[in-house]
């Protein structure tokens, strides 16, 4: 590598280190609500979806920049395997268990990114701009989190939920991502439900999770801003 090659590098990364948390929200953002300008589903599961995730893994690699957590063995190997299983969407789909495995493995992904966006909101006794905003990504990727296990279960039993779009993978995305946002928010409008007995109880933990979560996180910001007050 040159001299002017390792230059770039070291700036890319050092802008990673210091973005991570803005860089982060944008790419979850674009994962999550993309759909609402791209309308070609085959283009969606093709090109959008493989490169959602390479735009996502390279954007969330700034929360592992400074840390020697023992999670950081399992970086590379999962950052590769969430990048692949779309790739793999158009060739192996239709196999059985695949997408059962594609939910697992990106449940695991965004739980990991949840845990190091957590660990840095509990660290810092200030408030700034990457609280608020790590706070913000905090609450995205346990909608991320709810929509691949609601994913796995639509393909377990496709009766798991009433009216949700199984006609194609973006549109079972699209529902779930709204559905998953109305009940962490406890909205509830009631038109997308759970029917099984282990939708129910998932879904109900994930409400409940999702008001622990703004509870926790209204906690934080506050004995944050009482400390700095007191400083």
């Amino acid at each position: 590598m040159s001299g002017e090659d390792q230059s770039i590098y070291k700036s890319f990364y050092l802008f990673l280190g210091k973005r991570k948390y803005e860089l982060l929200l944008l790419g979850l953002i674009q994962h999550l609500f993309v759909g609402i300008f791209v309308l070609d589903f085959q283009f969606y599961v093709r090109i959008l979806w493989p490169v959602n995730m390479v735009i996502l893994a390279i954007l969330a690699s700034g929360l592992f920049l400074e840390t020697e957590h023992w999670i950081n063995r399992f970086k590379m190997p999962l950052f590769v395997a969430v990048i692949l299983f779309p790739i793999g969407l158009p060739f192996f789909g239709e196999i059985d268990g695949y997408f059962v495995a594609l939910s697992l493995t990106y449940v695991l992904f965004y739980l990991v990114l949840l845990v190091q966006v957590f660990r840095y909101m509990i660290r810092p006794s200030y408030i700034n701009i990457d609280l608020i905003t790590a706070a913000i990504c905090g609450f995205l990727l346990m909608i991320e989190v709810f929509v691949f296990v609601a994913y796995m279960l639509v393909h377990l039993d496709p009766g798991s939920f009433a009216n949700v779009d199984l006609s194609n993978p973006p549109s079972t995305f699209t529902d779930l991502v709204y559905f998953s946002s109305v009940t962490l928010t406890t909205i509830g409008y009631g038109d997308i439900s759970p029917v099984t007995h282990q939708a129910k109880l998932i879904s109900s933990f994930f409400g409940i999770t999702g008001q622990f979560y703004q509870v926790l996180l209204v906690g934080v910001l506050i004995s944050k801003f009482t400390s700095r007050k007191n400083s």
